[in-house]
């Protein structure tokens, strides 16, 4: 069967890692993320209603994302059992994050805040990704790690489901009880969802941590100190800093 370019599964041009098609990636949601901070205050005065279409627009993304991709899977002929379906941690928080707009659950919020993003993150920065621009692969990749981010700040910036140090104990406990599902799942269907018996095949943030299995022990450190730095410079900081600003004003007053 002959594939469009863009849609081959086979032969495609492979990915470079910080090549400048990713460095493009980067710096879109870079500024993604800068921008819904800047506009923090004014989408916060929208009415109920309109962000209420907002976050279902954005949840439909989401959902649209991970249905696109098993559908390719599916028409390349690659759909199995052993690494399509969604239990890598990022493919979780996808679908995970577009309930909590739907729902705007604090406990999934808490949960999910710090893995979330983290796991977005290091994957945006050493993607474990086989195809280049303008690939439907690398596309869906990049916009659905996007999304988990922007869904999980929004809820935080926006809709002011505000984080404390209890988030990032949620986080673990929520990547700590996900891997166990997803263990049992590896071991019954001989897979290696969330790389939890065997390193992946490519570069990656794991390649730092040891051999198997003390580099699991590893991603629980790795994890905890990425949360807390996450907390402290997306959270503590700022309103700390804020505390101050707006103490001060009251002082001149």
């Amino acid at each position: 069967m002959a594939y469009p370019p863009w849609l081959d599964p086979y032969d495609a041009e492979p990915f470079i890692l910080f090549s400048s098609s990713h460095i493009v990636a980067i710096s879109l949601i870079s500024a993604l993320m800068i921008l819904m901070f800047l506009l923090r205050h004014r989408l916060r005065s929208w009415s109920e209603r309109t962000r209420r279409t907002l976050r279902i627009v954005l949840a439909c993304m989401m959902f649209g994302c991970e249905i696109a991709l098993q559908l390719w899977y599916v028409y390349g002929g690659v759909w199995s059992l052993k690494t399509a379906l969604p239990l890598e941690l990022c493919s979780l928080s996808l679908l995970l994050s577009a309930l909590l707009l739907l729902t705007r659950s604090r406990w999934l919020h808490s949960a999910l805040l710090f893995a979330g993003i983290a796991g977005a993150l290091m994957a945006i920065l050493t993607p474990n990704l086989g195809y280049a621009y303008a690939h439907f692969r690398f596309v869906q990749f990049f916009v659905a790690h996007a999304c988990i981010i922007l869904a999980l700040l929004y809820m935080t910036w926006v809709e002011q489901l505000r984080p404390g140090w209890r988030s990032v104990v949620s986080s673990m406990i929520f990547v700590n009880v996900a891997a166990l599902f997803v263990y049992v799942v590896d071991v019954m269907l001989d897979a290696n969802y969330m790389f939890l018996r065997h390193k992946p095949n490519t570069a990656s943030v794991l390649d730092m941590l040891g051999p198997y299995p003390m580099y699991i022990l590893g991603e629980e450190v790795l994890a905890l100190v990425l949360f807390s730095l996450l907390y402290v410079l997306l959270f503590a900081i700022p309103d700390r800093l804020n505390h101050r600003v707006k103490k001060g004003k009251s002082s001149a007053v």
